[in-house]
């Protein structure tokens, strides 16, 4: 049973719309929201003056390394990351050794979640057995174990027939495939975007068409099958109108996009650092417009961040030898409200992207995400919206380094986030 906590002066931001209220906490879930509610003996007050409370936010693409990886990233070291960031859900990458293509293996990463107790941690599945493209994952059983969202990413599912089938089961099991829309004979040995800059720079180039293709192509495939996709990562203007039409015929197709892809460019490789190396790779400045256009008119579904740790020696190797990838969950809320609250977005807007609407499409909407109501479960966020902050990389809770912002002032900090009604982070800080 966990402590009544009083959550005072804050301005709520929910699925019903923003007002002016005090928020009491017991036992796991919301008892009481008033304009003015007053502190009983004993109970742990919050002073919200000035600051946002609002739904927990839902990660649909997070990278926790374990197992297998566990020199870049533990689950507990994710789990505090995503916390201190405002998560009080994750979806859990498969990118693991071994994969998260069976029971034994979703099960391990669901129980050293609910060990770290810092947030709530849901297992993804492959779709194909190791990520190699070849064979279905056992979907069923992976689906009654609790899983919801399959995808291969990193290595997006090449063969189309393939593709084909798991939409196929995937409409008979109420399950959701997210891919990584990759063409990887058009990417081979490339580092960067594809453009101007990579030639300036002399560097291979990774072409929009790569994402384009396949985009199309499982958007074709989800006409014919009538299941639901989830594209990971929208990084080029022409996979944002390819979505956008998609909606508008009606089809069940859903997006994402990175803060890193709605606030970075291909310029950045002018110094060949590695730390701007990501999948899909950092695009132009008129992609970045496209991308957050598509999030302003709801094109785009949600902000995931593909936290990606890496160990420190992978990422200082040579720009073709380092491994994509960056980090993203305590730095995501900051870097999209500077990118997107000038672009079309309320904070507000910015909440919903981060909050409810990933947590529908990752299935978890019946506890996170919820109204903050009473009788709704406490997983909540409270966070500064105009309060600055330099990244400095020995500060932040991952346990690796890999930030692209290292240096930069942010604006919008996380003081405090609850799930399931006891305090994970109170004052910036993790409470474990």
């Amino acid at each position: 049973m966990s402590a009544s906590i009083l959550i005072t002066g804050g301005t709520v931001i929910d699925p019903t719309g923003e007002r002016r209220a005090d928020v009491r906490v017991a036992d796991g879930v919301v008892t009481e929201v008033a304009d003015s509610l007053e502190p009983v003996d004993g109970e742990r007050t919050i002073d919200a003056t000035d600051r946002i409370v609002c739904p927990g936010f839902v990660d649909l693409h997070t990278h926790l390394r374990e197992p297998g990886r566990e020199e870049a990233e533990t689950i507990e070291t994710g789990s505090r990351a995503a916390a201190k960031g405002g998560y009080t859900c994750v979806v859990a990458m498969p990118n693991t050794d071994p994969t998260q293509d069976s029971v034994s293996v979703v099960e391990f990463v669901r129980r050293q979640g609910e060990a770290a107790g810092l947030c709530d941690v849901r297992p993804s599945g492959s779709i194909t057995i190791g990520r190699r493209g070849e064979q279905l994952s056992p979907l069923a059983e992976l689906a009654d174990a609790g899983v919801h969202l399959f995808t291969d990413d990193g290595d997006g599912v090449q063969d189309p027939l393939l593709m084909r089938r798991a939409l196929e089961y995937a409409a008979d099991l109420d399950i959701v495939l997210a891919q990584h829309c990759e063409v990887k004979r058009l990417t081979e040995g490339a580092v960067m975007h594809e453009g101007h800059c990579c030639s300036k720079f002399g560097l291979p180039g990774w072409p929009s068409l790569a994402e384009e293709l396949m985009v199309y192509r499982d958007i074709e495939l989800v006409r014919i099958t009538g299941a639901p996709i989830h594209v990971l990562h929208l990084s080029t203007a022409g996979s944002v109108e390819l979505v956008r039409r998609a909606k508008a015929d009606g089809l069940p197709v859903t997006a994402e996009a990175t803060p890193h892809h709605i606030s970075l460019t291909d310029e950045l490789l002018a110094g060949y650092s590695a730390i701007f190396k990501v999948n899909p790779p950092l695009r132009t400045m008129a992609d970045v417009e496209a991308v957050r256009a598509g999030l302003a008119d709801g094109t785009i579904d949600a902000i995931a961040t593909d936290h990606a740790p890496h160990a420190p020696e992978t990422k200082e190797q040579p720009l073709d030898q380092a491994p994509p990838g960056m980090l993203g969950l305590e730095t995501a809320l900051g870097v999209s409200l500077a990118s997107l609250t000038g672009a079309g977005m309320t904070v507000a807007d910015v909440v919903a992207a981060m909050s409810w609407r990933p947590a529908a499409i990752a299935g978890v909407a019946d506890t996170h995400g919820r109204p903050i109501a009473p009788g709704e479960p406490a997983n909540l966020t409270v966070f500064d919206p105009v309060r600055t902050w330099q990244v400095v990389p020995a500060d932040l809770a991952s346990r690796s380094r890999n930030t692209p912002f290292t240096g930069r002032e942010l604006q919008g900090l996380v003081t405090h986030t609850i799930l399931h009604g006891d305090v994970t982070v109170e004052n910036g800080t993790p409470t474990k």
